[in-house]
């Protein structure tokens, strides 16, 4: 006679709900040790069920959007009003290098020669002292994303002694998108447009016209990643 397993033996897939639940009982453990907390957002659309868990969970934990002044018209809108919105404690950082200090040899802007550079100026180096006061980072990237953010643990070490928290990371976009629609998020509004990975202006491009890159961004490059999870933390 064959055995029957008791349906305890196997793992049901976690819902939506317990998939809050267990983000919200991590930042309560961070409180409760009396750590210092920061998300960091480049609102775009997959950016806003993390700022709404956030927000459900504590809207003073102050949101960093790093303003690398390349920004598209729309982000910056979509920025405001999705603040507006969720009553998100928003903190725009800009980079300590003035844009004259971000040319080449030839006077052009180092997205054209050097975007690797133009990247730590604008996206890496104004992070620095946000990591310096305090303790825990919450960024939003998932496993599906890129190989290198596959690898990626739910905690990492960063630096200054921070702990990288990736609450998203065992999210798929399928998640993203049905968080979007249970809760009625908005959508970035160059999404509609072909932009599924909005970044900054000059490195990023409509889904078809893309070759190679996350989706649009850096198309023609070997590049996937801006430097703020790369650089700033460590994926063991």
């Amino acid at each position: 006679m064959a055995r029957r397993h008791s349906s305890c033996c196997y793992n049901a897939p976690m819902s939506p709900e317990d998939r809050v639940r267990k983000i919200h009982e991590r930042l309560q453990s961070y409180c409760e040790r009396g750590l210092r907390l920061f998300v960091t957002s480049s609102f775009q659309t997959q950016s806003i069920p993390l700022l709404h868990i956030v927000s459900r969970f504590d809207q003073a934990i102050p949101v960093y959007f790093l303003d690398t002044g390349f920004h598209f018209p729309e982000t910056r809108a979509f920025r405001d009003a999705v603040s507006e919105r969720l009553g998100l404690n928003l903190v725009s950082v800009e980079s300590p290098v003035p844009k004259s200090g971000q040319r080449d040899l030839n006077g052009r802007f180092l997205f054209t020669s050097n975007p690797d550079l133009c990247c730590y100026y604008n996206k890496v180096l104004p992070m620095d002292p946000v990591l310096e006061s305090h303790d825990v980072w919450i960024a939003g990237v998932r496993g599906d994303q890129t190989a290198f953010r596959k690898s990626l643990q739910e905690e990492v070490p960063g630096r200054h002694g921070t702990v990288k928290y990736h609450p998203m990371l065992g999210w798929t976009g399928k998640m993203i998108w049905e968080y979007r629609v249970q809760h009625g998020l908005p959508e970035h509004p160059l999404e509609a447009e072909g932009f599924l990975s909005v970044g900054c202006s000059p490195c990023t491009r409509r889904w078809e016209d893309a070759v190679g890159g996350r989706k649009g961004r850096w198309t023609g490059m070997q590049k996937e990643e801006c430097g703020l999870h790369t650089e700033l933390a460590e994926p063991e």
